[in-house]
């Protein structure tokens, strides 16, 4: 197994390995190096959705996934799908998968199953880097706060998705919640701390005033957002993503349009998170 650094301060490129046919070793080192980075890309899988499947049963439990439709033969793998007529993707906007849930995901596994001739990169972006680097005032003004995440904005009756041409392939609209988070935490893993809000589904901190909250939400996420916090992963047939919630955003250009796109993903379940 070889491992490489894929961008400055963003994920790592793993090959000489099959995903498919892990040894025991090799998993526990692939957990080794997912503590330590949080964000794993591969590269000519032969992955199958039943070997997709078995390895995320090795790795944790699975969380269907409320909203998305999922395979025909395997419930746990959801779709990200878009058809060559539909103009709005699914996950176009920074964001960290299941942030809105009590006990948000610890991790995703993306493979990816169709792809446009051009475009349809993920971005990605690391959170621990990104709160290493704050500013010693920002960190002390957040270090106790907890935030509210939701997914009613999106996924709601009136929400973002359900008014555009998403709407017929969602589900889960009677499912729809909010949760509270610390706003930094620790990291179960790696015991780093990370700033744990995302732009997707953070709507304010706990007790401040709406406007008071999103102007320093937007502080955060303006500096997240820098180059040396970020990378973008370019999919080929046989790309597999893993990446860790906890510590990462990450977001699908939309900019293939008229081309289609499918995506099966795994989400597997977390526990709950420790304020630093």
């Amino acid at each position: 197994m070889k491992v490489t650094r894929y961008s400055e301060g963003c994920g790592v490129l793993i090959s000489d390995i099959q995903l498919a046919d892990l040894s025991d070793t090799q998993l526990a080192d692939l957990r080794t190096i997912f503590a330590e980075h949080g964000l794993l890309f591969f590269r000519d899988q032969d992955f199958s959705p039943q070997d997709h499947l078995q390895f995320a049963q090795r790795f944790g439990s699975i969380v269907v996934n409320k909203f998305f439709r999922a395979t025909e033969e395997f419930p746990e793998i959801a779709e990200v799908r878009k058809e060559k007529d539909q103009h709005t993707n699914i996950g176009g906007g920074w964001h960290t998968d299941h942030s809105y849930d009590d006990i948000p995901a610890m991790g995703s596994i993306l493979v990816a199953r169709k792809l446009p001739e051009t475009g349809g990169d993920t971005q990605f972006a690391n959170l621990a880097n990104a709160y290493d680097a704050l500013s010693p005032k920002l960190k002390s003004l957040i270090e106790n706060l907890r935030a509210v995440h939701s997914n009613k904005h999106l996924y709601g009756e009136n929400g973002l998705y359900r008014m555009t041409d998403l709407a017929e392939h969602l589900g889960g609209m009677d499912r729809v919640g909010d949760a509270t988070h610390p706003v930094v935490i620790i990291h179960p893993e790696s015991g780093r701390k990370v700033l744990y809000v995302n732009p997707g589904h953070t709507i304010q901190f706990e007790g401040w005033d709406f406007t008071e909250s999103r102007n320093i939400l937007d502080e955060l996420y303006a500096h997240v957002t820098q180059p040396q916090f970020t990378c973008s992963f370019k999919w080929s047939p046989g790309s597999v993503t893993f990446w860790d919630n906890r510590c990462t955003w990450h977001q699908a250009n939309n900019d293939y349009q008229g081309q289609a796109r499918l995506m099966h993903r795994i989400t597997l379940a977390g526990s709950a998170l420790t304020a630093a």
